[in-house]
């Protein structure tokens, strides 16, 4: 059966309707066009991390608050909780380095971050500056070849199969080998901080502003929702 997790049109409902907004009135506070909204409300469409960050900046949102629904959950954890997620349901961010696909993006308040990376960056110079942020990461080569660098190590490349665990709090970049078109990653990034996916939505935004920079300003464009997976496959919807 499908899975009864909020999509992000679901979400815009619930706001819209918690507010007394017409799709119109939506239209105005977020300057997203209302065919746009509807077409996502409908689950017809989804938006890129530009306008999504764009609706949260207008509507006054963390960007956590766009990838699950507010409710009155205990902050305990809960341990039966659980969801399926794949590429077609995951929730895409570009950055000038990379496409990540956040998976299982519908469950709140997650110690552990699982994101799909596709790597294009060929060299440190066209990568800039290492980034870092709090807690720990794993990843694990699902294709190509990866040079893994950071602030207190040797770059280490590896392969298909292979993987690596270390302290994300270190400046750290993923590019891919020489002779290496695109590589991509599996990785499982975790933290104490409760507010950890607005931290990496946070440095998502940081990496595309200077992507703007470097490319003049050329936006992203808006992508169609993704048909509803078979029965008992269907994970996160966004």
């Amino acid at each position: 059966m499908a899975s009864d997790a909020p999509t992000l049109g679901g979400l815009l409902r619930a706001l819209r309707s918690r507010q007394g907004w017409t799709l119109k009135e939506m239209s105005v506070k977020s300057g997203i066009p209302v065919s746009t909204l509807s077409k996502v409300e409908h689950d017809r469409l989804t938006l890129t991390y530009d306008k999504l960050y764009q609706l949260s900046q207008r509507l006054g949102l963390r960007m956590s608050e766009l990838f699950a629904e507010d409710g009155d959950e205990p902050s305990s954890a809960v341990t039966a909780r659980r969801s399926l997620g794949d590429l077609e349901h995951a929730v895409r961010i570009e950055t000038p380095n990379y496409d990540y696909y956040y998976l299982c993006a519908e469950l709140r308040r997650k110690r552990m971050i699982p994101v799909v990376t596709r790597i294009r960056a060929r060299t440190t110079q066209q990568f800039g500056a290492l980034v870092n942020h709090s807690g720990e990461e794993f990843a694990y080569v699902l294709r190509g070849q990866v040079v893994f660098n950071t602030e207190f190590y040797d770059p280490v490349t590896l392969g298909a199969g292979q993987s690596i665990y270390f302290d994300s709090s270190m400046g750290h970049a993923y590019i891919t080998a020489d002779g290496c078109e695109e590589a991509e990653i599996l990785t499982v990034m975790s933290s104490a901080d409760d507010e950890y996916l607005q931290t990496l939505m946070t440095l998502h935004a940081e990496q595309q502003v200077h992507g703007r920079e470097d490319t003049g300003g050329k936006g992203s464009r808006e992508i169609p929702a993704a048909r509803a997976a078979a029965p008992g496959k269907r994970g996160a919807t966004r």
